[in-house]
């Protein structure tokens, strides 16, 4: 049976990246009917917009995408395609896996922690009144009546909404994705001390989620003991259940924790749909040469295979990315000693080593 796959290329170095990934993804032995559809900068001009209807309809329909990279464009009034599918797909849920693979250099060795980031809530909703507009006036003016704490006249305003019902469904979402995958521990990441009625709620909800997951471990950490913890000893972290804003800003540091973006994959899920990325840019300079590293588009295409129920196929594909990796020879620029190594290979040489791992 194939899969019926929207498949999106992106721009810059989006289509490179993507057509590797295919091709790794190909040689699993798993059979995929690809849709391929476009977004970003290069389709503005025919569609005028980077989110043309007919993709979005594509995943909706499919209910599955893999995405290369996309250029935000600058100064158009168009948002992020990123934030416009999560919004329109209802894609709650974003899992960043960040894991040392042998051979990639970090100062860390053994990190192996998920990062499930709540994707619609918090202060990323987007809840602003600019300071010194009439509508922030008129909000300061009304919580100013109500409380003896006073806001400055000249502030601006972003609001924090965390509700019981979306962080339940994220927690939950945690708990049965470290089920599923055989993980021991899930911890809640909030800063519960200080922000009371909104980080309050978040690990009140966990406590509760907690109690249907006995066998799995459940713990509490502050966000900025976390971040403390996480340079400290990483390795005792497993799965973390993060409000929006934490989510962002722990998915980088954990990122950089196991040698950067560049082998960090990614998904946006949601009830109906689910989106695979890589979650670093575009890089349009270097579009058409090559060059750019797919570990992390590859890795998020194993993440898809796991999704699909694929958790052979998704484990063959992770062995052999680790396999070329720690072996160091067929690897792109930045995954050997030093960038200027002449002996690195491309994009595309480099999907060819994993193909050969796999066969």
């Amino acid at each position: 049976m194939a899969y019926d796959v929207t498949l999106v290329p992106g721009d810059g170095t989006g289509p490179e990246l993507t057509e590797a990934t295919r091709r790794v993804l190909e040689a699993t032995g798993v059979t995929f009917a690809w849709d391929v559809r476009e977004a970003g900068v290069d389709v503005m001009e025919t569609a005028g917009t980077p989110l043309p209807p007919e993709t979005l309809e594509s995943i909706k329909r499919n209910g599955v995408a893999l995405k290369g990279p996309i250029t935000t464009p600058i100064g158009t009034g168009f948002r992020s395609v990123n934030v416009a599918l999560r919004h329109e797909l209802g894609l709650y849920a974003c899992v960043r896996p960040c894991k040392t693979y042998p051979g990639v250099r970090s100062r860390y060795e053994d990190v192996d922690v998920v990062i499930i980031r709540e994707n619609t809530e918090d202060l990323y909703a987007g809840i602003e009144f600019e300071s010194g507009t009439d509508d922030a006036h008129a909000v300061i003016d009304f919580l100013n009546a109500r409380q003896p704490k006073q806001i400055r006249a000249s502030s601006g305003i972003s609001i924090k909404p965390l509700s019981p019902e979306g962080s339940e469904r994220i927690i939950r979402f945690g708990f049965e994705y470290a089920k599923a995958n055989g993980r021991r521990r899930v911890s809640c990441i909030t800063k519960a001390n200080i922000m009371k009625h909104t980080d309050g709620l978040f690990l009140a909800v966990f406590r509760e989620v907690a109690k249907d997951y006995p066998e799995i471990e459940a713990w509490e950490t502050l966000v900025d003991a976390l971040c403390m913890g996480l340079v400290q000893r990483p390795e005792e972290f497993d799965v973390l259940v993060l409000p929006n804003l934490y989510g962002d800003i722990i998915s980088d540091l954990t990122a950089g924790l196991v040698g950067g973006l560049g082998v960090a994959p990614g998904a946006n899920i949601g009830a109906n749909a689910a989106v695979f990325e890589a979650t670093h840019g575009s890089a349009p300079k270097y579009t058409g040469q090559n060059k750019v590293n797919p570990t992390a588009m590859i890795l998020s295409g194993k993440l898809m295979l796991e999704h699909l129920g694929e958790r052979d196929a998704a484990a063959r594909l992770e062995a052999a990315v680790a396999a070329v990796i720690a072996e160091g020879k067929s690897v792109t620029y930045d995954l050997k000693p030093t960038r200027d190594d002449p002996s690195a290979v491309g994009t595309s040489e480099y999907a060819d080593a994993i193909i050969a791992r796999l066969a």
